[in-house]
């Protein structure tokens, strides 16, 4: 990219010189590494287009670079336009993850998916992220204008989205949902009796969960004891971690690859720690953990509640995501079929990531005097920030 200078008032120009390039760069770093990860991941290949296993690596390349994208173009907009963007996206996405209920594609016993020519899409992956923004606009509305019941409209909102998931049934999606909507209500300042109530309320649904629900049962038992039940994904998982030791056994030589069907999806950290080793997954939790710190820190300079409650909501869905995946890889909670933001593959997963990312970009972006964002359609008006 040529230098730009401060003075240059184009789009590419303002947005250069307002984005967090600190948190751009860590992003840009992570969809390199899913790259990397994809050809890793991929089972040994003649890279015959007639080979399933370079299709995939091909389509994986594809989202990757679409995902990347769509999220700097994201990044550019103003405050209006991501709550236009969130909202068009909110509507057709609940739509559609509605719609996977009637005629859904089943796998794994969750109906989640939509089946299209070609491929199939996951519309609860871009639900998430608008939910979170409309979220956030609820709650800062009703402080904005009296009487507005944004409180109970969120409720309300969240309650239909965690019921559609359920149905599905898709677990790990609702318990990221409520835990965001849960520090969104918290830094709202939700009252300390309802901050106990909601803890409580999470653990008796984990323990409702685990009676009720045979694979969260299953799981959780083969977490407490993974010898005696043979839990074979994570005791496969553990072993790839200790045979790439510090600097692993280097690139396409891993193993782990070739016995877990789902490596290069919810294992894919245990792929990096096998052929890579431990110093590139410190890398890796290191960069997430950038990302993440860096996004609150400018949490706490906002002044503004709407960025402040949808960029800690978004910041939240993604740090807890990619903690609950490298931690069932590592054995320190029970599995679950949670995605790596950037690195695992998966077409509805890599693009929705990347979209969530850009909505996070364009809101924490600093902005000049010149660029007020007014009232305009659903009265939502933003104070400035100036650079």
């Amino acid at each position: 990219m040529p230098v730009l200078s401060r003075a240059d008032d184009s789009v590419v120009g303002r947005w250069w010189w307002s984005v967090d390039r600190v948190m751009l760069t860590a992003l840009l770093l992570l969809v390199g590494l899913g790259y990397v990860l994809a050809l890793a991941a991929t089972p040994a290949t003649n890279l015959s287009l007639n080979d399933p296993n370079t299709i995939v690596m091909i389509r994986q390349i594809v989202y990757l670079l679409t995902a990347g994208i769509l999220m700097v173009g994201v990044s550019m907009l103003d405050l209006h336009y991501v709550k236009l963007a969130a909202l068009a996206t909110g509507v057709v996405f609940l739509v559609l993850t509605g719609f996977t209920l009637v005629h859904g594609v089943v796998v794994d016993g969750g109906r989640r998916w939509i089946a299209l020519p070609g491929f199939t899409i996951q519309p609860s992956e871009f639900l998430k992220p608008a939910l979170i923004i409309a979220t956030a606009w609820l709650l800062a509305e009703r402080r904005r204008t009296p009487g507005f019941p944004g409180m109970f409209a969120a409720i309300g909102l969240n309650s239909l989205v965690v019921l559609i998931l359920l149905r599905q049934p898709d677990v790990g999606s609702t318990a990221l949902v409520l835990a965001t909507f849960f520090v969104q209500l918290f830094l709202d300042g939700l009252n300390a009796f309802f901050v106990g109530l909601g803890v409580a309320g999470f653990g008796a649904a984990g323990f409702a969960a685990f009676e009720l629900i045979a694979h969260v049962h299953k799981r959780v038992m083969l977490f407490l004891h993974p010898t005696k039940d043979k839990a074979y994904q994570a005791l496969t998982a553990l072993s790839a971690f200790a045979n790439g030791g510090l600097w692993g056994r280097g690139p396409g030589e891993g193993q782990v690859k070739h016995y877990l069907p789902d490596a290069r999806a919810d294992f894919v950290f245990a792929v990096a720690g096998e052929e890579f080793g431990m110093f590139l997954c410190l890398g890796i939790i290191a960069l997430y953990a950038v990302i993440v710190l860096r996004g609150f820190m400018r949490v706490l300079r906002e002044t503004d509640p709407f960025v402040a409650l949808a960029s800690a909501g978004l910041l939240t869905s993604f740090g807890l995501q990619a903690f609950i995946n490298m931690a069932s890889s590592l054995s320190m909670i029970p599995t679950k079929g949670m995605t790596l933001p950037f690195l695992s593959y998966g077409g509805s997963a890599v693009l929705a990531t990347g979209l969530h990312m850009g909505f996070l970009l364009a809101l924490t972006r600093r902005r000049t005097h010149a660029e007020r964002v007014t009232d305009g359609l659903f009265g939502l008006g933003m104070q400035d920030r100036a650079v």
